[in-house]
């Protein structure tokens, strides 16, 4: 018995064949495939002609322009005409229309040749425009898509902004429009995951797929492989830590529960904890997990001395109080660059406001103690909830006093005894590193080593405190506080501008 030809099926007579251009046609809607032009290109290469995709209005969307009765191609495109096939000066032309979606006119196919067009070559034509509109129909719906999924995602942005400078009234009534009751809760926890910068994509559709709408996900604007998501209320992140299984380089950090006021603060917190993730088998940390030098501090003492520090800002108008606090603790906490982009401002505003407050409270920025000790006022403040100051009781407390307490100097000498078990001295290269302002180079100079050197030791010390001290943030300033406790750094002086003195450097 002979065997079958080769592209024989099984069927009936008239189907026991499958041509092979039907099967290059299909495979142009495979996934990665899916090219009106590449069709196009293919439709022209198997019949030998020259084909052309206009829109209604003449204007190529795929090939090479074919020319045609402007007439005849108006009439396709308005439905008037279904198809049409002519002779004109030797060419044989086919016409068809092509629907676009959502558009009252078609888009017209041209194909034009030498050669008559027999029955294969007419049905290929046929059956190319009927790829063509589903491919089009397909892309309309995708590029619909793609448009409402970065909509969606600017506004989850606007949102972790409005949140960032307190402004929590706005953030709930553009919240509410598509994700009703997210944000209708007074706290919130904010947890950070880190990725590779390419896989960041997925990691949002994760943690989308994870949450549900019951947390706000935000690709972060300064850090291309951070992901913030903002989970509010008592809603659990078991699903969020599950994700960094089975990932490799994903680490997540979290903050505790803080109001929705104070996300700002509680976004410093994850990225610190961050820090801490990285050195975890686990690669997971809560900011809660170690003693915090804050907590060590008389309470009262410590709310007295923060008004007091930032009594300079009181007769600044709210808002504008409000602006310079939050960019200042931020700007504290990461680059301007990356302060500008969480906030939503220009680097040149984030710098100005800090110049102002700078200026205001008499203290050097360029001094990580005077850093670390307003860095310490602005996160007290943040918990204050507006608190208004008590003249009577000004200046009781310095920071000197705050640090001088047994809990904290116990904190402070166990912290930094860490290092000791180094052969190296990591301490002494530290202590002189923030002396320096966090510069290598000068540091280098003091201590008669290479610059290398104390960028090495740094980054040793890291992993044995447990915080991450080249990028200025919160894990620093401790460290920095440390230092100030035990001595080991001569405390920052705060000089307020004089508001009533007109040639004082910076007014209200």
């Amino acid at each position: 018995m002979a065997g079958r030809a080769p592209g024989a099926v099984m069927g009936t007579a008239h189907h026991t064949v499958t041509p092979t251009w039907a099967e290059e046609l299909l495979d142009q809607l495979r996934p990665n495939a899916r090219d009106p032009r590449r069709v196009v290109a293919w439709l022209a290469e198997t019949v030998a002609a020259d084909v052309c995709l206009t829109d209604a209005d003449g204007t190529p969307l795929a090939g090479r322009p074919v020319p045609a009765d402007p007439a005849l191609t108006a009439d396709l495109a308005a439905g008037r005409i279904a198809a049409a096939a002519l002779e004109d000066h030797g060419r044989h032309l086919r016409l068809l229309p092509v629907a676009l979606p959502q558009r009252a006119r078609a888009a017209v196919l041209t194909v034009a040749r030498a050669a008559p067009f027999d029955r294969r070559a007419a049905d290929i034509v046929t059956h190319t425009a009927g790829v063509l509109e589903l491919l089009l129909r397909a892309h309309q719906t995708t590029a619909a898509g793609h448009r409402l999924e970065r909509a969606a995602s600017d506004l989850r942005l606007a949102i972790l902004q409005l949140l960032m400078v307190e402004d929590t009234v706005s953030a709930r009534r553009v919240a509410a429009g598509l994700w009703p009751g997210l944000l209708d809760t007074d706290t919130a926890r904010v947890y950070v995951a880190e990725c590779h910068p390419e896989q960041r994509d997925r990691l949002v559709r994760a943690c989308l797929d994870a949450t549900g709408e019951r947390a706000l996900v935000v690709r972060c604007p300064a850090m291309d492989g951070h992901v913030i998501v903002v989970v509010p209320g008592g809603t659990d992140a078991d699903e969020l830590r599950s994700l960094i299984d089975g990932r490799p380089g994903t680490f997540l950090g979290g903050s505790t529960r803080q109001s929705l006021a104070r996300t700002a603060a509680a976004y410093g917190q994850a990225v610190s904890a961050l820090a801490v993730a990285r050195f975890r088998s686990d690669r997971a940390a809560l900011y809660a997990e170690r003693t915090r030098p804050e907590r060590l501090m008389d309470p009262d003492a410590l709310r007295e001395w923060t008004r007091d520090v930032l009594r300079p800002l009181d007769g600044l108008a709210h808002h504008v109080r409000a602006e310079l606090l939050t960019t200042t603790r931020m700007g504290l906490q990461f680059t301007a660059v990356n302060t500008a982009k969480v906030l939503g401002v220009s680097r040149n505003t984030v710098r100005a406001r800090m110049d102002r407050v700078e200026g205001l409270l008499g203290a050097d920025f360029s001094d990580l103690a005077a850093r670390a000790a307003v860095h310490l006022a602005l996160n007290t403040q943040a918990g204050l909830g507006g608190t208004v100051h008590d003249p009577a009781t000004r200046g009781r407390t310095g920071l000197g006093g705050l640090l001088s307490g047994p809990a904290v100097r116990t904190w402070a000498h166990a912290l930094l005894a860490r290092l000791d078990a180094d052969g190296r001295d990591l301490r002494g290269t530290l202590r002189a590193w923030i002396a320096a302002g966090g510069n290598a180079e000068r540091a280098a100079q003091r201590l008669g080593v290479h610059a290398q050197t104390v960028r090495e030791h740094v980054r040793a010390a890291e992993p044995v405190l447990e915080r991450q001290l080249l990028a200025a943030g919160s894990d620093l300033y401790e460290v920095v506080l440390a230092h100030l406790a035990l001595g080991d750094l001569p405390e920052p002086a705060l000089r307020p501008a004089d508001r009533n003195n007109p040639d004082s450097a910076v007014h209200g």
